[in-house]
């Protein structure tokens, strides 16, 4: 046979390879450490930026394979909720009084929330459950009996331990949580909750103003009857962090808003993208969010608020949604 023999190059061992790469790889983990490479931060616009993407442990996102779909809830038992409205601190006046202990205490008319969402759920098919009462959530049984639960404008240290490890477990069992305005000045310190909120927690506010809401997603069920753009009033929450891989369902247009100064520091606002309303799959639950509902006349019905008909609409959808009672996030 003629010709030249071509010399083949033996093939490196697979374990010097992977030597090399983790050397490789130690190498950037080190110049990351020492600033001497920088990660780029998503921007969330002109104003605060998003201070990282912390990892919650838990399967999240707007996947559904991250919803864990274990029977624990049967469309045959109807549908029901239980509303939660503990203050641990600054009580939102739309809340009323303190509401005394157990499940559905009496209620004065000046718990307008309350008596919202309960009229709500009788004209829309669901039942509504009423405490401030922490000890009435320490039993995940107890809320396995509801479809969904709602933080409507709890502050502060609203749980205690037991309480926390029920939700948690509700949650990890398919249950829906809705979180409605000062439930982002909630559980500050619990990062598992920072989670559910969608990687999103409360950093401050200007006073409340009007200004107008963007509809992003027309196709969720909580948004798919608002107009493109719709006025509304409210404090318009900044948020740091800001949500991450979420469905963004509505925004403020921050040039139809006042920047000012809250408290003794300058409102920073979030710039281009500042949103106000949002779903998604967390560990293995369904959570529908939203930072609007300071003012009692959200919950007005003769027209003199404007966007009040729009919220009612835009909370209707994502308690259904987080319910199952209609698709969720979609």
């Amino acid at each position: 046979m003629s010709g030249k023999l071509s010399r083949v190059r033996p093939l490196r061992p697979l374990s010097a390879v992977l030597t090399t790469l983790g050397m490789a790889l130690a190498m950037v983990v080190a110049l990351i450490s020492t600033g001497t490479l920088s990660v780029a931060h998503d921007r969330i616009g002109d104003g605060a930026k998003n201070l990282g993407d912390p990892d919650y442990g838990v399967c999240r996102g707007t996947n559904p394979d991250c919803y864990h779909d274990w029977g624990n809830f049967s469309p045959a038992k109807g549908y029901k909720i239980l509303l939660y409205t503990r203050s641990a601190g600054p009580r939102h006046a739309d809340l009323g009084p303190a509401l005394a202990a157990g499940m559905n205490p009496p209620l004065t008319a000046a718990n307008v929330v309350q008596n919202s969402l309960i009229t709500m759920g009788r004209q829309h098919g669901f039942g509504v459950d009423y405490t401030e009462d922490v000890t009435q959530l320490a039993s995940p049984a107890t809320l396995f009996k509801y479809n969904a639960v709602v933080f409507f404008s709890t502050s502060r240290d609203a749980l205690d331990d037991s309480a926390q490890t029920s939700l948690r477990q509700y949650i990890r069992g398919g249950g829906g949580f809705v979180g409605i305005h000062n439930a982002f000045g909630t559980e500050y310190n619990w990062p598992w909750y920072e989670g559910l909120l969608g990687n999103a927690n409360f950093y401050d506010h200007g006073p409340e103003q009007s200004g107008t809401v963007v509809t992003t997603d027309h196709k969720d069920v909580s948004t798919k009857s608002l107009p493109k753009r719709w006025t509304f009033s409210d404090e318009w929450y900044n948020l740091i962090p800001a949500p991450t891989k979420v469905r963004v369902l509505a925004t403020v247009d921050e040039s139809t808003l006042a920047k000012g100064v809250t408290g003794n520091y300058k409102d920073p606002g979030m710039g281009r993208n500042h949103p106000v309303a949002w779903c998604q799959y967390y560990d293995g639950g369904r959570a529908w969010l939203t930072t609007l509902g300071h003012d009692a006349k959200d919950f007005s019905t003769d027209g003199s608020f404007p966007g009040a008909a729009e919220f009612q609409k835009l909370i209707l959808g994502g308690i259904q949604s987080a319910m199952g009672q209609a698709p969720f996030c979609r």
